[in-house]
């Protein structure tokens, strides 16, 4: 079969359209991980390692400094940190796979806010189940900065199952495809089987986990709070109901009050 584009490498037509390819939203949280990462790198090339894990300590994710309020920023701070190089290349290009396509359907504005949602939110997560599981902050869980955006990515991962459940995912490195819902839903499920095992991969499934939850609370919120109002609306007309059935057998007997002298049966 004959390719549809010219072959001649000088040809306009064959020249890679980036601003198509990468949408502002996308292209912005790329550039602002890649610069961060390149800072990181730098610090660790020019400087002793304890700057590097200072840096980690200060904007990375450590539950026992933020629920103490000394680090508040860190549920956001820790988005644009990366473990290392495969660290930010998966999950940038996870993020451009995904989320490129939810940017077009839902606008910059939109995408933007859903991102940082899910992603804030899977840094919560992680204080809270941290914090639930050692209170007391005496355990490593706790005081470890966890670092990347792979919360936010995987509340974009599970938009992409919902807006386009049926689309085909390339199961990589098979030579097969399957529908973006399973793929998805394959994910997640990793993820969940993974919080059971100890933990020693160095990879935050809570978090993960919590980045798909909150995505999902906001994408269903207005089916959630529909549901509530119809439940509220349908008690009230019940108990109405029984008031109004409770009141006629009380009174089916009496005669109506102040007769019309001109009523004729």
């Amino acid at each position: 079969m004959m390719s549809s584009f010219p072959r001649y490498p000088r040809s306009p037509g064959s020249r890679l359209h980036w601003g198509r390819m990468l949408t502002p939203a996308i292209r912005n949280i790329i550039i602002a991980c890649t610069g961060a990462f390149l800072v990181q790198t730098l610090l660790l090339l020019f400087f002793p390692p304890i700057v590097s894990v200072r840096v980690n300590q200060e904007l990375g994710l450590v539950p026992l400094l933020v629920t103490h309020g000394l680090r508040l920023w860190q549920p956001v701070t820790y988005l644009f940190l990366h473990g290392g190089i495969w660290h930010l290349l998966f999950n940038m290009l996870f993020l451009w796979m995904f989320g490129a396509d939810l940017e077009r359907a839902w606008g910059t504005h939109r995408f933007y806010v859903y991102y940082f949602l899910t992603g804030i939110g899977a840094g919560c997560t992680n204080v809270l189940v941290k914090t639930l599981l050692d209170p007391h902050g005496t355990g490593a869980s706790v005081t470890i900065p966890t670092i990347g955006a792979s919360g936010a990515i995987y509340g974009v991962l599970l938009a992409a199952a919902i807006v386009f459940p049926d689309r085909q995912v390339w199961l990589i490195p098979f030579p097969v495809t399957i529908p973006m819902k399973i793929y998805v839903a394959g994910a997640i499920a990793i993820e969940f089987f993974a919080t059971l095992g100890t933990g020693g991969d160095n990879v935050s499934h809570v978090t993960h986990l919590g980045g798909a939850l909150v995505g999902y609370i906001y994408l269903r919120r207005g089916l959630f709070l529909y549901r509530a109002r119809n439940d509220y609306l349908d008690w009230k007309r019940r108990r109405t109901r029984r008031k109004f059935d409770v009141y006629v057998r009380d009174h089916k007997d009496e005669p109506p009050h102040n007769p019309d002298d001109r009523w004729v049966n």
